[in-house]
């Protein structure tokens, strides 16, 4: 199983350290091990920041709901100063940027709600349900790991598409290489998808893949 890379913050040339980095470059040029690193603050010699950062990140990428204080105290190494700092930087950040109600137009709409995930060293696939008027509803982690057609099940991917009453939607995962050609395998599950959707009503506008490169669209490329 790919796990997330760490790199130990003291062997860092000092300009690469997150906190040095931040005040030189500005918040966007971290990547989001590094600023769970400044939110962490230390750790200790048995649990070093950036392993603290690592769990903290998995953590937040594979909750379901709103994450609270007590699930960060599940980490060892993070007290409950630490849990009630990153729980509170966590809603405030789920409040003031929160997709929901985001007009989408483009393709390159949607890009920014996801571009996060371009570097993480697993694939992450998404659905993005969207009502009449192409604004978000709800943004779905569908998957984790290598994706598949047996995960991939359309019954998966529009499962809250339809509980949530979606007119449409647009579906994205990102390539930990870089690469942005789809396979073969994202194409087959971009036409199953796109023909599930006819039978449900649920339009697919789109299939985005992405990487911290940028994004292939499946539309923009006349593909769906």
């Amino acid at each position: 199983m790919k796990t997330y890379e760490l790199t130990k913050i003291t062997t860092m040339s000092v300009h690469d350290r997150p906190r040095e980095k931040i005040m030189n470059r500005g918040a966007e040029a971290l990547s989001d091990m590094e600023l769970m690193a400044i939110l962490i603050g230390s750790g200790s010699r048995h649990n070093p920041v950036e392993k603290l950062a690592g769990k903290a990140l998995q953590l937040v990428d594979g909750f379901p709901g709103v994450i609270q204080a007590e699930d960060f105290l599940s980490i060892d190494g993070i007290g409950p100063a630490k849990a009630t700092l990153l729980a509170a930087s966590m809603e405030l950040s789920r409040r003031i940027y929160s997709p929901r109600n985001r007009k989408i137009s483009t393709p390159g709409d949607i890009y920014p709600l996801l571009s996060h995930y371009g570097d993480r060293q697993q694939e992450y696939f998404f659905s993005i349900s969207l009502n009449g008027a192409h604004e978000v509803i709800d943004v779905k982690t569908v998957s984790k790991g290598i994706l598949n057609r047996a995960i991939i099940h359309p019954r998966e991917v529009f499962a809250d598409a339809i509980t949530l009453r979606a007119a449409s939607l647009v579906v994205a995962h990102n390539h930990p290489s870089g690469n942005l050609e789809p396979s073969k395998e994202d194409r087959e599950i971009t036409y199953r998808l796109q023909e599930a959707g006819v039978l449900l009503g649920i339009e697919l506008l789109d299939h985005i893949v992405f990487s911290h490169k940028g994004y292939f669209s499946f539309l923009e490329e006349g593909e769906i």
